[in-house]
């Protein structure tokens, strides 16, 4: 997937996960792990432990309410399998973030290769910057309307 990655595609392939009730990130991805719509390759317990493992090396908080977890080590086998969960949180949780705001949104990436994973962080960070996609997500915003807002940037 080189440079027609689309965001909102991976994001209705993922959908949204509402009001997690967590402490900690690990708490989260314990308790997503089996709400995703995880291809057959990928059983929930690695996906929990792949993202708890990249956790433990440094937050992924990138600041403004949001973070985005992601294992390090590539879990899937194609590119169709790609996608972006969106987790909203009930409570905000502290998770270190360069801004010091607690985290209440969080996108899970993942991937199939490490140039469409750069791809999808670049892009992703894109789109944090912008005012107008952050009030969606303050407005917990359905999947369908994250992926309209992320293919038209």
């Amino acid at each position: 997937m080189a440079d027609n990655i689309k965001i909102g595609d991976l994001i209705l392939r993922g959908g949204v996960i509402n009001n997690v009730d967590a402490n900690t990130p690990f708490e989260v991805y314990e308790q997503i792990k089996t709400k995703m719509n995880l291809p057959s390759s990928v059983t929930p317990d690695f996906l929990c432990e792949g993202l708890c493992a990249r956790e433990r090396i440094l937050s992924t908080a990138v600041g403004r309410g949001v973070a985005l977890p992601h294992c390090r080590d590539i879990l899937l086998k194609g590119d169709d399998e790609q996608q972006i969960a969106i987790i909203y949180l009930k409570n905000p949780i502290d998770m270190n973030a360069p801004d010091g705001r607690k985290v209440d949104t969080m996108f899970v990436l993942l991937t199939s290769n490490s140039q469409s994973h750069l791809q999808v962080l670049s892009r992703l960070a894109g789109l944090i910057k912008s005012d107008s996609f952050v009030d969606l997500l303050r407005n917990r915003a359905s999947a369908n309307e994250l992926a309209d807002a992320a293919n038209k940037e």
